[in-house]
């Protein structure tokens, strides 16, 4: 009886303590669903380009709901504010079960179980880049940017680690990596944290509606491994486009913009001849006929560069 009611105390101190917390502390530690198989190897891909200034890159990660695991692609998103760096979440393995502690963002990289996600994630904190002052600096040396698009990058290769990864294990825990928290991190687990933003849950629940996505389906090789943002042009694992559109084919939101330009210069056209009689001067058919050639031409190129980066990536 004694012991019964020992239990039954600590069971109500617990829940107690579980009511006072502030929420984000608890949420550094709260693990949102416990399974007894584990996840997949983590998927070994390319990096699509960062599209623009400001982005930070989320690596991709297994992910579980009523279909099993199922692959959450890679992708650059927008921070919720500036000076914010991402924690990747990660599976842990205790007590014969895994169990998914989720990212977040904060001033500092805390904990995320020791896996090598890549792209700046090694690890242990991130080397992809770093806020100065307003901005955000990318280091080429480790992650992928379009320094025509984007102009604020440095390259620091010391940070790059030579060693040979033989394996990509995508758990912390026996079996798994067996890294833990180090001083640094636990500090920085401590801080007030911004959870994932609306953008990346919608990510999220879109890979999981995708059958493609499903591990039990690709069998560890999914056919989107990254995006170059949300709801943006789609990444196989060799870094070919993957979402749909075939070599030398436009994507639907490449050929919105090309039937807008189009109309443009059909409305310009009826413009012309209205301010005319109904007939175009010499002079007017020259403008038209150039502003049809630039965009026949426009068309080309877009189709040409289409087919070029699938063959290239």
């Amino acid at each position: 009886m004694r012991n019964l009611w020992k239990t039954r105390n600590l069971l109500i101190l617990l829940l107690i303590a579980l009511c006072v917390a502030p929420l984000t502390s608890f949420a550094q530690v709260a693990v949102g669903v416990s399974i007894r198989v584990g996840p997949p190897a983590l998927p070994v891909y390319e990096q699509p380009p960062c599209p623009h200034d400001g982005y930070l890159w989320t690596p991709g990660y297994w992910a579980y709901g009523p279909v099993g695991y199922y692959w959450v692609p890679g992708v650059w998103v927008v921070p919720p504010r500036v000076g914010l760096l991402w924690t990747p979440g990660y599976w842990g393995f205790v007590g014969g079960l895994y169990g998914w502690h989720a990212g977040y963002w904060g001033p500092h990289v805390g904990f995320y179980g020791g896996i090598n996600y890549g792209f700046g994630y090694g690890g242990v904190g991130f080397v992809g880049g770093e806020w100065r002052g307003g901005a955000f600096a990318y280091n080429t040396a480790v992650v992928h940017v379009n320094t025509e698009v984007v102009r604020n990058v440095y390259v620091n290769r010391t940070v790059i680690n030579n060693t040979t990864v033989v394996n990509h294990t995508s758990f912390n825990g026996a079996g798994g990596v067996t890294a833990r928290a180090s001083a640094q991190e636990q500090a920085a687990m401590r801080e007030q944290h911004v959870q994932a933003t609306s953008n990346q849950m919608e990510h999220e629940h879109t890979a999981g509606q995708d059958r493609s996505q499903w591990a039990a389906n690709n069998h560890g090789a999914p056919r989107t491994a990254a995006m170059d943002s949300v709801n943006g042009r789609a990444y196989n694992q060799q870094g070919r486009i993957a979402q749909g559109a075939r070599s030398g084919e436009l994507t639907p939101h490449e050929t919105a913009n090309l039937e807008r330009r189009e109309a443009n210069i059909n409305h310009e056209v009826s413009s012309d001849r209205r301010a005319n009689g109904g007939k175009l001067t010499p002079a007017e058919h020259k403008q038209v006929e150039h502003q049809q050639n630039q965009a026949s031409k426009k068309i080309y190129q877009d189709k040409h560069n289409n087919k070029t980066e699938g063959r290239e990536r």
